[in-house]
């Protein structure tokens, strides 16, 4: 059990925020890590998610499996990361035996659906470089298709994840305290699974939840990489061709260069996801193996906090996994950090004061109304009707949609990144 000191407030809680101690500085630590680490992810997420759903040219497979993974990193950081902290701080559970079963549980949810969205990433990539035309802009996909392709991955994560909603208990003495071990108030049958997935659990998150999405990401990447490799365009092995045909093949052969260098920027993002969900994931599982296998005398050795301590970093580095996910595919993904800067530069403009807004309108309606030739007719020379039907088209060629933007650029038209 935890030792803190005794300072309450007047509704029992403890006060980890008591000036002058050493916990206070812990409590401050910790405190700050998660709200930065909140707002970070929160903001990421949404982000992340809001760009996929308001833009009809990002709704591709690949797009929506990011927005997929982001909602799931977004419902641990908003319900898992301030019971934690709570906890905590308080050594009271908020809501119960019900978080202390419910935070696992969507904690692992979180994980399979980061396993599964890696592979199912790498198994794009994949038939995009197997495919009859590897080199065509992929299309808008229909929602029933990308709806499907989620829907296994969420559904399958939260299937496997059930146990843990059957593993957890709340202890309630002096502290509370979440205790790893199936009630024996279980039916026979399903007390025999639990507590045969409690046996297994350390080695099936590590093989199932480790393993797996790096042996998968790693082998498709090769494979993917020979695949394109053998596909790169050869030089002409004949000297003399005509001028024509020549201007034709660098067209041609500057358009697959460019496409090679696509697909190589997505499969750089693959791994630097998975890069990140290794780093984040590798020290939690190593911890529990090495102390499954350390006898109880060397366990009863180590200070009273070391063990809390390790479990409390474990979760910070799934808070960090899901903070930083948003981030890293905004950095790296062209056209959703353009569609979100677009959407930034739109909220600031909006934010301008008036006359800046003001001018800056003038000036653009008049460079649009600059005319091709001096002999256009100037707004005050035309009727009224036909300055109600000018004041029309300018409505309606101006999108001020920020997320709109991608659409007019060639490089994003298409893409799923």
């Amino acid at each position: 059990q935890k030792k803190r000191p005794s300072f309450t407030d007047g509704s029992g809680l403890l006060n980890p925020l008591f000036p002058g101690t050493d916990g206070s500085y812990w409590a401050y630590a910790v405190m700050l890590l998660a709200l930065v680490l909140f707002a970070a992810g929160i903001v990421g997420n949404l982000a992340l998610m809001c760009i996929v759903w308001h833009n009809f040219y990002l709704k591709s497979t690949w797009n929506c499996v990011l927005a997929g993974l982001a909602f799931w990193d977004f419902l641990v950081l908003f319900f898992c990361l301030p019971v934690v902290v709570f906890h905590e701080l308080t050594l009271k559970r908020l809501l119960g035996d019900l978080s202390c079963r419910l935070v696992p549980y969507l904690e692992v949810s979180s994980l399979g659906v980061a396993t599964f969205s890696l592979c199912a990433l790498s198994i794009d990539r994949f038939h995009a470089a197997t495919g009859p035309g590897p080199l065509q802009t992929p299309k808008v996909e229909p929602c029933q298709s990308i709806l499907s392709k989620l829907s296994v991955i969420w559904v399958g994560s939260m299937v496997l994840a059930a146990p843990e909603l059957l593993l957890w208990q709340l202890l309630q003495e002096t502290v509370d305290i979440c205790v790893r071990e199936p009630s024996v108030e279980l039916p026979e049958s399903i007390y025999s699974l639990v507590l045969t997935y409690h046996e297994a659990r350390m080695w099936w998150v590590f093989g199932c939840y480790l393993c797996l999405p790096l042996l998968f990401t790693l082998a498709c990447d090769l494979v993917t990489r020979q695949v394109v490799a053998q596909r790169l365009p050869q030089k002409p092995a004949g000297d003399k061709v005509t001028s024509r045909c020549s201007s034709s093949s660098s067209a041609s052969s500057s358009s697959k260069k460019k496409q090679h260098t696509r697909e190589q920027r997505l499969r750089t993002t693959v791994m630097a996801l998975t890069i990140l969900y290794v780093i984040c994931n590798l020290p939690e599982s190593i911890c529990n193996i090495t102390l499954a296998y350390v006898s109880a005398h060397a366990l009863a050795a180590l200070p009273a906090l070391a063990l809390p301590a390790l479990s409390l970093i474990g979760q910070f580095l799934l808070f960090v996994r899901c903070s930083a996910t948003p981030v890293l595919l905004l950095c790296l993904c062209r056209s959703l950090g353009q569609a979100f800067m677009d959407c930034c530069c739109c909220c600031c403009e909006e934010c301008l004061p008036d006359g800046t807004s003001s001018s800056s309108s003038s000036a653009s309606t008049a460079a649009t109304s600059n005319p091709s030739s001096p002999t256009s007719p100037t707004p005050s020379s035309l009727s009224p009707s036909s300055k109600d039907e000018t004041m029309k088209s300018l409505l309606a060629t101006e999108p001020a949609v920020c997320y709109d933007r991608v659409k007019d650029s060639s490089t994003v038209i298409g893409t799923p990144c």
